[in-house]
C-alpha cells in the first residue's frame, strides 16, 4: 500500500481525468481509513471494494475525487477503479437521496404484490426508477430477489427489511421517511442513513445503541427444509406456517393471523380476501 500518485492513465491510451482532490482534513481523515482497511489483506488491490464504500460513504455517491482517491491509495489507474465502480449496482454514479427505497419485483414479490408497491409509490413521490425526490429523501429503485421471499411483498430501506408492505404501508414508510419520523425495520438493525451504511460495509463496525443485539433471520416456510434434513419433523407432518399476507390497500395486519396448516402438513389455500394486488388485477 502506498500513498503515491495512480498510475498514468496515458498508458492505456486513455487521457487521465482531472478530478478535484479532498480539502486537506477530509483527505487526511479518509487515509487513516483507507489505511485501516488495506491493512485487512494480503493484497492491496483485494481492499478496493470496500474503499469505493469510503468514499460513497463522504460523498453520498461515487465521484472523480473518489475514484481519484482510490486509485492513488491502491496504486491502480482510474480506468480500473471506474471499471470495477460502475459494475456494482450498490456504488451509485449520481447524488442519491438519503434513503434508498427498493422494492423487490423479483417473481415471488412480484405476483404477491410488489409490482403494485412499485407503479404505487412511483405515483406518489413523482419519480421514476433510480430518481431522487426534489428534497433529497428518497431515491426508488426496483430491486431483484433479496433472499426474503417468506416476507413477501419486501421492501428495503438502506438494506434493512419492510416486511410483508402493501402500497398504503409503503406511502407511509417513505411519508415517514421524508418528515424525519422515527422509522423501526422489521428485523434486522435500527435504520441509518445511506451515508452511515455504506461507511459499514467499508467495514467499520455499527456501533450505535441497539445495533449489536439486532436480530433477524428466515422465515417458517425456508426453515422447514432445514427441520426435515434434521430429521426433527416427518416429511408430509411439517407444521408450516404460511407467513402473513396483507390485502391490498391495508397495513399488514389487516389480514389477520397466518393460517395455519392442515392436519396433513399441507399449505390450506389462500383465501379470497387475503389477495394480494396482482390477484385482484386478474379477476
Amino acid at each position: 500500500m502506498n500513498a503515491t500518485p495512480a498510475r498514468n492513465d496515458v498508458q492505456l491510451g486513455m487521457p487521465r481525468l482531472p478530478a478535484p482532490d479532498y480539502p486537506a482534513d477530509v483527505r487526511a481523515r479518509l487515509e487513516a481509513d483507507a489505511k485501516e482497511v488495506i491493512a485487512r489483506y494480503p493484497g492491496s488491490r483485494s481492499a478496493l471494494l470496500p474503499l469505493l464504500h469510503l468514499v460513497q460513504a463522504e460523498e453520498g455517491h461515487i465521484t472523480r475525487t473518489g475514484i481519484r482517491f482510490c486509485a492513488e491509495m491502491l496504486d491502480l489507474t482510474t480506468a480500473e477503479v471506474t471499471a470495477v465502480s460502475t459494475f456494482y449496482s450498490m456504488y451509485r454514479r449520481t447524488p442519491s437521496g438519503d434513503y434508498q427505497v427498493g422494492v423487490c419485483t423479483n417473481t415471488l414479490c412480484a405476483v404477491m404484490g410488489g409490482d403494485a408497491i412499485f407503479e404505487d409509490l412511483k405515483h406518489h413521490l413523482g419519480i421514476g426508477n433510480g430518481e431522487t425526490t426534489e428534497d433529497g429523501a428518497i431515491t426508488l429503485e426496483h430491486i431483484e430477489c433479496n433472499a426474503a421471499c417468506d416476507f413477501a411483498p419486501v421492501v428495503m430501506v438502506n438494506w434493512e427489511f419492510f416486511d410483508n408492505q402493501t402500497p398504503r404501508s409503503a406511502r407511509q414508510l417513505v411519508d415517514d421517511l421524508r418528515a424525519g419520523r422515527t422509522v423501526e425495520p422489521t428485523r434486522g438493525a435500527p435504520l441509518c442513513t445511506f451515508k452511515e451504511t455504506a461507511r459499514m460495509l467499508a467495514g467499520f463496525p455499527d456501533r450505535r445503541p441497539g445495533a449489536v443485539e439486532a436480530t433477524g433471520g428466515a422465515g417458517p416456510a425456508s426453515l422447514i427444509g432445514l427441520r426435515l434434513a434434521k430429521g426433527e419433523v416427518a416429511p408430509g407432518h411439517a407444521d408450516h406456517v404460511v407467513s402473513p399476507r396483507t390485502t391490498a390497500d391495508g397495513p399488514p395486519d389487516e389480514a389477520g393471523p397466518s393460517p395455519a396448516a392442515s392436519p396433513d402438513g399441507g399449505v390450506p389455500p389462500r383465501r379470497d380476501d387475503a389477495a394480494g394486488p396482482a390477484d385482484e388485477e386478474g379477476k
